[in-house]
């Protein structure tokens, strides 16, 4: 039989689980209207730099913790790494997709089973005790799944890839095919990223993305704008 929290983590990690992640680009947008990303090539490396710099040692750290302590069932602690993620979030449309799909995560995820852990943390987010971050939800909901922190951290950031480069296909002059040879390409990063990010303690968070974050500052004055963030 095929292990039941392998075929969780698949079902979080798809792009029709409901998250809200394809109404954001996190900086792409931005990158595209000003001509910086054109093709494929430029996707992937904006890919890179995002899980190079930001998904890779921050949020799929988190993720990893997050399983842990879910597996645990501590909602303390739960909450005060989200409290801390919260704190990295410099961006304000980046930190208000994080909580979005955090949010709409937890909702989806208790929805499909009556789990006191995920119920409590969902209390939490909608009461504002807590902001509810996307890469603490989505450990969590695979830490009551039974999944292992690297598999959950793995999946997290090839989910952040797909969604990056789902907004690419949108935004520029792609085919699938295109999307899925970048996404073939990523696979060595995304195991390494997800190999270190589950060696890493908490205090070892960190995130610079100087470039993206300012794609993200810009994107609140575009003109026209096809994404949230």
């Amino acid at each position: 039989m095929t292990d039941p929290a392998f075929l969780a983590l698949l079902q979080l990690a798809d792009g029709l689980f409901p998250a809200g992640g394809f109404v954001h680009s996190f900086g792409l947008e931005t990158y595209v209207q000003e001509g910086r990303v054109v093709d494929a090539a430029g996707l992937e490396a904006f890919v890179v730099a995002h899980l190079e710099g930001s998904a890779g040692p921050c949020d799929a750290v988190v993720v990893a913790h997050a399983t842990r302590l879910a597996a645990r069932g501590d909602v303390a602690g739960a909450v005060a790494l989200d409290a801390r993620l919260d704190a990295m979030k410099c961006v304000p449309e980046f930190r208000a997709a994080s909580r979005q799909m955090g949010r709409q995560t937890l909702r989806a995820a208790s929805a499909l089973d009556d789990d006191r852990f995920l119920a409590e943390l969902l209390s939490a987010v909608e009461a504002r005790s807590t902001p509810g971050h996307h890469a603490v939800a989505f450990g969590c909901a695979l830490g009551r799944a039974g999944a292992d922190a690297e598999r959950a951290a793995v999946a997290y950031l090839y989910s952040t890839a797909v969604l990056l480069v789902g907004a690419g296909l949108r935004l520029i002059a792609l085919g699938q095919v295109h999307g899925q040879c970048v996404l073939a390409r990523l696979r060595p990063a995304i195991a390494r990223l997800g190999s270190e990010a589950v060696a890493r303690e908490v205090d070892d968070l960190w995130s610079f993305n100087p470039g993206l974050e300012l794609a993200g500052l810009r994107h609140a004055t575009l003109d026209t704008r096809l994404f949230r963030s």
